[in-house]
């Protein structure tokens, strides 16, 4: 995966975060706010986002887990709303 596709997974996995905090999920991110790195970060290696990333994916599975099914049907569905795909041009041969 090349590094401005991570740092733009790791921005989405961040919003998520912010989305299970404020909805007062059950969530422990103690090692992920260790680690300093931001989306925002840039200027940091592949290696660090990835880093950043597995930590984060690893506490957001923790603390969604439990959840009803209907309530990460919402979670999903918010994320989704906010998850941006550029179209792509038609091909035509």
């Amino acid at each position: 995966m090349k590094k401005t596709e991570l740092v733009h997974l790791h921005m989405l996995l961040a919003q998520f975060k912010k989305y299970c905090e404020a909805k007062g999920f059950d969530c422990d991110f103690k090692k992920y706010k260790e680690l300093s790195i931001s989306p925002l970060q840039v200027h940091l290696s592949l290696e660090e986002h990835e880093r950043a990333i597995f930590v984060l994916t690893l506490a957001l599975l923790a603390a969604t887990k439990p959840l009803p099914e209907a309530d990460m049907e919402e979670a999903c569905s918010c994320m989704l709303a906010n998850f941006y795909v550029p179209s792509l041009p038609v091909l035509t041969v």
